[in-house]
């Protein structure tokens, strides 16, 4: 644990949480704000150990800076030594992709992207986050190629990575030991995709569709794959408002049907509800990250689904 012993809290239930249902992990997105501390994080807590530190409350993070660029293997693999085994790491995927080169010959750039270092995670990588800008209109022949391009299990993925070019920051990551599945996760932000034809994209290539709450964005809940993601950027302000009791308690039921394979029919759908009974993996993140929201936030919800760590316990 990279000289600290921050991340190594025990759950309040054995985690994974899995009695009867899929995991759940709840977490925030990103974890480097200069106004968190002395506030969520210890007064006097040294800067390279605020990850472990928010790793000791939540059990995933949403990593960002892969989104403005490329990383290095380097910077993943201090990342998952500053964690406790059994956490993970949802990966924001490149905007060099999603909104420079809107998905077109986009092959060489995911190459790179996953041989930057992604892989050097092993089993803490956790799904993989696309996130499109909100005047990117749906194209379903132009989203069906995309689709086809991501890897779903880890040799495609290396596969894929071997196809670099010359843009990497260091020497590429291939080893994908500990890696089982590579999942992905989609999120929108324009009216156009409130179409069948996207949710049957979806289904067919096995990726999800994410829960956006936001007071600017669809907030759309269909099931499209084997998972469930959500991001809650703030329902009333964008990144900014404090999610209520009310609020919490609402997305904690959605939680928990959608763990327990029960029927979710409480939110906004394109397709009719799927209700097959299946338990799926729920990530849910916190992306209200002003004025010290989100780890509170979050915090509230952990205690809801009963994935508290000791220190949410002892400290929240």
């Amino acid at each position: 644990m990279s000289g600290n012993s921050l991340g190594t809290g025990s759950f309040a239930c054995a985690f994974p949480c899995m009695t009867g249902k899929g995991m759940i992990r709840v977490g925030v997105s990103g974890w480097t704000y200069p106004p968190w501390r002395g506030n969520f994080y210890p007064k006097g807590l040294r800067q390279k150990d605020e990850l472990a530190y928010a790793a000791s409350v939540f059990n995933a993070l949403e990593v960002n800076g892969t989104f403005y660029g490329l990383q290095t293997p380097q910077s993943f693999q201090s990342w998952a030594a500053a964690v406790p085994d059994d956490f993970v790491f949802a990966v924001k995927g490149s905007r060099f992709i999603t909104h420079i080169l809107r998905l077109r010959e986009a092959e060489t750039a995911l190459a790179n992207f996953f041989a930057s270092g992604p892989l050097a995670l092993h089993h803490k990588l956790g799904p993989i986050l696309w996130q499109f800008p909100p005047n990117f209109q749906f194209d379903a022949k132009l989203f069906d190629d995309f689709f086809a391009l991501l890897p779903h299990d880890a040799e495609t993925a290396s596969q894929l990575a071997r196809r670099h070019d010359h843009r990497l920051r260091a020497p590429p990551y291939l080893d994908t030991e500990g890696i089982d599945k590579v999942r992905h996760a989609v999120e929108i932000r324009h009216e156009s995709f409130r179409d069948i034809a996207f949710v049957n994209l979806l289904r067919k290539h096995n990726i999800t569709l994410v829960c956006a709450d936001t007071v600017k964005w669809p907030l759309l809940m269909d099931l499209t794959a084997d998972f469930v993601y959500c991001r809650l950027h703030g329902s009333t302000e964008l990144y900014r408002s404090r999610y209520s009791d009310e609020e919490i308690a609402r997305w904690g039921e959605r939680v928990m049907a959608w763990a327990q394979g029960r029927p979710m029919h409480d939110g906004n759908f394109i397709a009719p509800p799927l209700d097959d009974g299946r338990p799926r993996d729920v990530f849910l993140f916190f992306d209200n990250t002003d004025k010290l929201q989100a780890p509170d936030n979050a915090k509230m919800l952990m205690r809801r689904v009963g994935v508290e760590k000791a220190e949410v316990l002892d400290h929240g």
